[in-house]
């Protein structure tokens, strides 16, 4: 059977923008199949975002299910790989694979070409670089996310993203309110507690479901492989059981959620895998408290109608996607700035456009990185021999 066809030395390279794990992937993928390819990122190295978590961060997803395609994470690196280990094997993948990488060039916009079809990037220093196709990589977690609170601009404390966060020490004996229950908020607020903080609050809106990260060596993502596409009222009812072999909260202000697990995922919230938040609420190092609503002066007003008075606000709020700038005039994207169409499909009115890395699936982003950056570039390879 002979080979497919291959780009022409004349053709301009595809571009990858985020030199983070799906664009590294795709691109290492595009290689494997004879396409050239180059990653263009603004940083001055891969990993820029995964550099910036804070330094006891470890990956929720296992080593295995955690690997990208075509070289596995080491031994080594243990079975929940630490943050450091994990910017060290993205460093030693783009070397394996040769990756051409444009580092310190920022891309600020995606246009066609409409005279040749293929697309025209706005870059840093004015440049205009032409590409045969594009895969948008920058990430789920781009833009930090801050309420617009009431008050937040006279606030007499410290007002943070939990972005800004790496470790507890300048909080020792400082009293600090966490807001928000996802993996991020959970996290900083436990190991705050357990690091001589003074008193530790948990805002919380919306109870989260809270997961052991592994049962009897089991890990939770295995479960939720196997979950991923079986009926939703099957799986909260599951959930439930497994959840009960975790402590009540209940009575010290964190009750479970009446919406089942699969449910809430279904709706963009992912569980919570516990590394220390359950100990901490049950024995008050944490003490979850009402939704944060407002600031007055020194005072953070919650939704119950209580206040604190906190040195240090931590605003564990999430992240938009920051696409609008780069796409957004291209009507590619939804309401919530999600591009309409993910991975190996590109969007009618876009051609040879595709994003990787904006979903944020129950069974690991990971691990779908590594299924998703194989079809996408051949998707690719598709769109530029022809």
């Amino acid at each position: 059977m002979p080979n497919p066809p291959t780009p022409s030395e004349s053709t301009a390279p595809v571009h990858v923008i985020g030199a983070g794990p799906g664009g590294l992937a795709t691109a290492a993928a595009l290689a494997r199949r004879g396409v050239r390819a180059v990653v263009v990122e603004k940083s001055p190295d891969v990993g820029a975002s995964w550099r910036g978590h804070y330094e006891r961060l470890r990956l929720h997803t296992t080593r295995r299910w955690s690997s990208l395609p075509g070289l596995p994470l080491p031994r080594s690196a243990g079975r929940w790989v630490a943050r450091d280990d994990f910017v060290a094997y993205l460093e030693e993948y783009a070397r394996h694979h040769r990756i051409d990488l444009a580092a310190g060039v920022e891309v600020f916009r995606i246009e066609r070409a409409a005279e040749t079809g293929d697309w025209s990037l706005t870059a840093t220093g004015g440049r205009r670089l032409r590409a045969s196709a594009v895969v948008v990589a920058t990430g789920f977690n781009h833009t930090p996310h801050v309420p617009d609170w009431p008050g937040a601009d006279g606030f007499a404390g410290e007002l943070v993203h939990a972005r800004s966060y790496r470790a507890p020490e300048p909080y020792r004996d400082r009293d600090v309110l966490v807001v928000g229950t996802g993996n991020t908020g959970a996290e900083i607020a436990a190991e705050l507690a357990a690091s001589g903080a003074g008193n530790v609050w948990l805002a919380v809106r919306t109870p989260p479901h809270i997961m052991r990260r592994a049962t009897l060596g089991w890990p939770s993502q295995a479960n939720a492989i196997l979950c991923r596409r079986l009926p939703v009222g099957l799986v909260d009812r599951g959930a439930r059981l497994l959840a009960r072999t975790l402590p009540d909260l209940g009575p010290h202000g964190l009750p479970r959620p009446e919406a089942g697990l699969y449910t809430r995922v279904r709706q963009g919230a992912i569980p919570v895998l516990d590394r220390g938040l359950v100990r901490a609420v049950k024995r008050g190092r944490v003490r979850p408290v009402a939704a944060l609503t407002a600031f007055e002066g020194e005072r953070a007003l919650l939704a119950d109608g209580s206040e604190l008075r906190p040195d240090v606000v931590i605003a564990a709020t999430g992240y938009r996607r920051g696409l609008e700038p780069l796409v957004g005039h291209l009507g590619l994207l939804d309401g919530s700035g999600r591009p309409l169409v993910h991975g190996k499909q590109s969007h009618p009115a876009a051609p040879g456009l595709h994003f990787i890395g904006y979903t944020n699936p129950i069974s690991g982003t990971l691990r779908e990185l590594g299924y998703d950056a194989p079809k996408i570039a051949t998707a690719v390879a598709d769109h530029v021999t022809r």
